[in-house]
């Protein structure tokens, strides 16, 4: 039996902007491979880069006030041991000493974050994989949280589709199901993995099933139509029958079944994968029917 679904990208990544910039450029368009760390947006850093180099500075500054504050202390130490001062001012200058280490720390985390900011302006691949949708255009604005571009790996798709939960339990890997994606891929496919979601829709008593494509499957793209397969449980017979015996008009498949009488019928059949000269009947022929192995004979005798 045949259930209808839709092809999801196993990883896929909505690229968002974390600051807010003009976007200077713009590297990568629809449809595009991009590697890993590959360079897919700039935006406007001459605002970070200035706040930046100002926290550069910031830093040497409060470097240099933490060295006089350490020499300054030291030398009060050393006046309050031979009793030259109180020690009240070894206590005012150990606690200038503090400030000034707690200034420069607190001066170079502000630097480490302002240095980590402003590679926030250079947006770079997550991954390697191909760009769905960039909805922004060179020089718009970006702000954080807005999407720049969706990126997804065509290495890694599946097929989703919902089930009935009667049928859900006779997935399995030891016969998976077949997968047919129409104009894409000639034939069926078999899942190279299968998983069963264990909620179940109240609405429609179905359960989600996921299989897994093989990689790198030429032209298909996440949101295509898919049919998935399922065996009836118990059904574990496959009937085949030699594919000369099948006739195909358009989008009929039909074979001329030979009744008790000898006379041949047309009868529909809906069909499977093919396995050298023979093909899969899932419906329209019963085990122990007979079939016309010339087609065009029987249908000038019918």
């Amino acid at each position: 039996m045949g259930y209808d679904g839709v092809v999801q990208a196993v990883r896929q990544t909505q690229i968002a902007a974390q600051v807010s910039g003009a976007i200077v450029t713009l590297d990568v368009k629809p449809g595009d491979t991009v590697k890993a760390g590959q360079v897919l947006v700039r935006l406007d850093a001459r605002a970070a880069e200035r706040a930046a180099f100002a926290s550069a500075a910031q830093v040497r500054a409060a470097d240099a006030v933490h060295e006089v504050a350490s020499r300054d202390y030291e030398r009060n130490r050393q006046l309050f041991e031979k009793g030259y001062i109180s020690k009240a001012g070894l206590d005012r200058a150990e606690a200038q000493f503090k400030s000034a280490q707690a200034q420069a720390a607190a001066q170079l985390a502000s630097a480490q974050a302002a240095r980590a900011e402003s590679d926030f302006y250079v947006v770079r691949a997550p991954y390697t994989g191909l760009i769905a949708e960039v909805p922004v255009v060179l020089g718009d604005m970006a702000m954080p949280g807005r999407r720049l571009m969706t990126l997804y790996d065509p290495a890694a798709l599946r097929v989703s589709v919902a089930v009935p939960q009667t049928l859900a339990g006779a997935v399995t890997l030891d016969r998976p199901p077949g997968v047919e994606l129409p104009d894409v891929v000639q034939g069926r496919l078999d899942a190279v993995g299968a998983q069963l979601l264990p909620a179940v829709d109240p609405a429609t008593h179905t359960q989600e099933l996921r299989l897994d494509l093989p990689a790198s499957l030429a032209g298909v793209r996440p949101g295509m139509f898919a049919r998935v397969w399922l065996a009836p449980p118990g059904s574990d017979t496959r009937l085949y029958v030699p594919a000369r015996a099948v006739m195909r008009r358009a989008e009929l498949s039909a074979v001329y079944v030979i009744a008790k009488d000898g006379a041949p019928h047309l009868r529909q059949v809906r069909i499977g994968r093919r396995e050298g000269d023979s093909i899969e009947i899932l419906s329209g022929v019963a085990l122990g029917e007979h079939v016309a192995l010339d087609p065009q004979a029987a249908a000038r005798t019918h």
